[in-house]
């Protein structure tokens, strides 16, 4: 069994990266989203293991000593963090592996496992960040306007990445990333994985 790629998927926040993740992962049964830790308190409807694997502060910051996150972060009151054991496991088991995380987790996952794909989503300008913020009617302009300039800051990264999806259209989106994944299951290494024994006989005399 070949080993699985790991991805990694930034964008601000707006650019639709949740729902496209989901279609494509909805669509590929050979990719998983890795499941993170967090300090934070389950929220109604979430699953442990599911949405988060929930855990209290001191098994959190005793993982960190132990170096067991590929990333971490503190937001808020809250700490965020990348299982590496976890990970590598998907891997091994031939999955493809996608950790959704912004510019600084990035940073910090290619310095303990280079050997990634990073894609970077944007929206098709700023008129349109500006609306799919505004438009979910829940928030007041002043939080519109941080999230605005969070979005931006985020943004600002997207030449740290190997590839850049334009979010305009979904479903031509959607298309964009399938067409990543599958791109890079064709490269040499991966292929002669799974079709060594193929490629002997056919150069067998």
């Amino acid at each position: 069994m070949p080993q699985g790629s790991l991805y990694i998927i930034s964008a601000p926040s707006g650019a639709g990266k949740t729902s496209l993740v989901k279609a494509l992962i909805e669509r590929d049964k050979q990719i998983d989203v890795s499941v993170s830790h967090t300090t934070r308190d389950k929220r109604p409807g979430e699953e442990d293991g599911v949405n988060y694997h929930f855990t209290d502060k001191a098994s959190f910051e005793g993982m960190i000593k132990e170096q067991a996150f590929l990333e971490h972060a503190k937001v808020f009151d809250n700490f965020y963090g990348t299982a590496r054991n976890s990970v590598e496991a998907q891997l091994a088991n031939g999955q493809d592996v996608i950790l959704e995380i912004d510019w600084q987790g990035a940073r910090q996952v290619r310095e303990l496992m280079p050997d990634h794909i990073s894609i970077f989503i944007l929206p098709p300008s700023r008129t349109a960040l500006q609306q799919r913020l505004a438009g979910r009617g829940q928030d007041s302009e002043e939080v519109i306007n941080r999230r605005m300039q969070d979005a931006i800051s985020e943004t600002s990264h997207y030449n740290e990445y190997d590839y850049l999806v334009i979010n305009d259209d979904f479903d031509t989106a959607l298309e964009d990333l399938v067409a990543i994944f599958h791109a890079q299951r064709q490269r040499l290494t991966p292929q002669i994985q799974q079709h060594q024994a193929m490629i002997d006989a056919l150069l067998s005399n």
